[in-house]
């Protein structure tokens, strides 16, 4: 049974990352998103969409890309309309890719409530998912606010961003946001942990469409009013020429830091819901069930002996025999192949994905 019946509740799912932080078996040219990763037979795109296709009307979901990706969207989601798929020219953050969404919404919908959720997260507890996501349309509906989804730290993780509590708002498990912390280091996320008022960042976002076009105007640039100036004399067509000329006039700035920060009615809903992030080694790590040893092999065919703490991803058709291995991540697609202590990879990651752009080419990222 869907959540609710309520036609003005909406989801945009952000689909165009490039995905390097799981390099090299997520590639510029196919990224995680569009990947079935863990060989469930769903791709991580098409696990999102299943997700909110139980809380909402599926003709109420939107997806946000990229034109180099477009193809990947249509293929894996046939039935969503092509007037629900934005795909931008040129690589952008999320608060463009925001914008853009709640313009397209809002032109069929003002009086839409909208959810924005990444296209790469596990969530454990689908039922509990679908209560949280309830309370928080419901919160966004009957006040102007800006609610993040916050999940209580299981680790002292420095690879995610953390949202520290403030005042109750008396609703639900709702809070005032005090402060936003991207990315600590390791020992300031064990205080974070320990202290019991932070919680990691979703990247789950909601607000209804009124209140989030008043905050989009005040932090963004022009292109939005420009775009709205149109109004509804601008067709899905005209609408979506515009933005392909102009969407490069965006801030490459991610909704977090470019709205939320500096935002007045900002809040976090602690939830229930068990999460993990996809989008990095240390964190696929951690949400997977271990095998012997603590290891955790990906879809991949693996002869394992006196190793431990491991992340292995492999290619079909790839054997890999490791012995005496501790802590590593080994992840091997195509023509890279990338060994790595697991310990703060995400960093590591970004430097190596650089380092072999400038010196091997794009080929090989």
């Amino acid at each position: 049974m869907k959540m609710a019946d309520n036609k003005n509740n909406y989801c945009v799912i952000l689909a165009g990352g490039k995905g390097r932080r799981l390099w090299p078996s997520s590639r510029d040219k196919f990224p995680k998103q569009f990947i079935d990763f863990f060989g469930v037979g769903r791709t991580q795109l098409q696990q999102t969409f299943d997700r909110f296709a139980r809380i909402l009307p599926k003709e109420n979901i939107y997806i946000n890309t990229s034109q180099d990706y477009l193809g990947f969207v249509r293929e894996q989601l046939p039935d969503v309309p092509a007037d629900h798929i934005m795909a931008e020219p040129i690589h952008r953050s999320t608060a463009p890719s925001v914008a853009w969404a709640m313009h397209r919404i809002s032109m069929s919908n003002p009086e839409a409530n909208l959810i924005v959720s990444p296209s790469d997260q596990s969530i454990f507890n689908e039922e509990a998912f679908m209560r949280n996501m309830t309370e928080g349309l419901r919160f966004v509906e009957k006040s102007d606010s800006l609610l993040t989804m916050g999940v209580s730290p299981t680790r002292a993780e420095p690879g995610y961003g953390y949202i520290q509590q403030g005042e109750y708002t008396g609703s639900d498990d709702i809070y005032k946001v005090k402060a936003f912390t991207e990315k600590p280091d390791r020992e300031f996320a064990r205080i974070f942990m320990e202290s019991k008022e932070w919680y990691w960042n979703t990247g789950l976002f909601l607000s209804n469409i009124r209140y989030l076009r008043q905050c989009l105007y005040r932090f963004l640039p022009s292109v939005l009013r420009d775009v709205d100036s149109a109004g509804k004399l601008m067709s899905i067509e005209e609408e979506d020429a515009f933005m392909q000329e102009n969407f490069p006039r965006y801030p490459n700035v991610s909704l977090d830091y470019g709205v939320l920060e500096k935002s007045d009615n900002v809040y976090v809903m602690k939830c229930d819901f068990g999460w993990a992030d996809l989008g990095t080694w240390h964190g696929i790590y951690e949400a997977m069930r271990k095998k012997e040893g603590d290891n955790v092999v990906i879809d991949s065919d693996v002869i394992l002996e006196e190793s431990a703490n491991n992340v292995i991803k492999l290619p079909k058709g790839r054997l890999a025999v490791i012995n005496g291995l501790d802590g590593y991540i080994v992840a091997e697609q195509d023509n890279v192949l990338f060994i790595c202590k697991k310990e703060d990879s995400s960093a590591l990651v970004r430097k190596y994905v650089n380092e072999v752009q400038m010196k091997k080419g794009e080929d090989f990222v």
